[in-house]
């Protein structure tokens, strides 16, 4: 058990047998488990199809882990917004002074308990490197980053390594790196470079510095 006694946000047991289910059909399996851990960032890769988002979250069901995620505060009008919330949508005011890597840290800070689910190749599209958005977010949080993935080849999906950002971003994409080396996605073509751009260095440095 983690020192604060409380684990991680958990779903009810219908939805983790509807998960399992689905993936018995599609002849996925699950591999990994949840860490203790009662906040973590979730790293969702790679992220090059629409039939992604199903599979993730059949595979995060099947463990029996909530998960949240941002989208733009224009997403959830109301009813439909309602839906999005019960499905772990958090909606994001881009306008607002702070960033969007501001106000998700300050989310995960705010919360007792919070899975945060990002794609860092934020499109299907071939965006040509992730964006490391993820990485500023657990770091100005202070909670780990854990790796999920799914691997269409062998028709895995679950969680990897739990990582603890040390501040050398290049020294943990890296480790990130090594690790989604291995995993083949939906479209491998579409696949996002796991690189550190001098844009995105220099400018999440200032949000970091403040």
């Amino acid at each position: 058990m983690n020192e604060s006694g409380i684990g991680p946000p958990r779903i009810r047991k219908i939805q983790t047998l509807l998960g399992i289910l689905f993936l018995a059909v599609t002849g996925w399996k699950v591999a990994g488990s949840v860490p203790d851990l009662p906040k973590f960032v979730l790293v969702l890769a790679p992220h090059t199809s629409n039939w992604d988002l199903p599979f993730i979250l059949a595979v995060m069901y099947g463990l029996g882990l909530k998960i949240n995620w941002f989208g733009k505060k224009e997403l959830f009008p109301w009813p439909i917004g309602g839906v999005f919330k019960r499905l772990g949508g958090i909606p994001i005011d881009r306008s607002s002074r702070y960033n969007v890597v501001q106000q998700t840290a300050q989310t995960i800070r705010e919360r007792e308990q919070i899975v945060m689910g990002i794609a860092p190749e934020g499109t299907r599209s071939q965006s040509g490197h992730w964006r490391t958005g993820f990485y500023y977010i657990a770091n100005l949080a202070q909670v780990p980053i854990v790796f999920g993935y799914l691997d269409y080849a062998r028709k895995v999906g679950g969680l990897g390594p739990v990582m603890h950002t040390t501040g050398n971003i290049e020294a943990d994409m890296k480790v990130i790196r090594e690790f989604y080396s291995g995993i083949t996605a939906k479209y491998p073509h579409k696949v996002g470079g796991i690189i550190v751009s001098q844009r995105a260095w220099h400018q999440n440095s200032r949000n970091d510095n403040g």
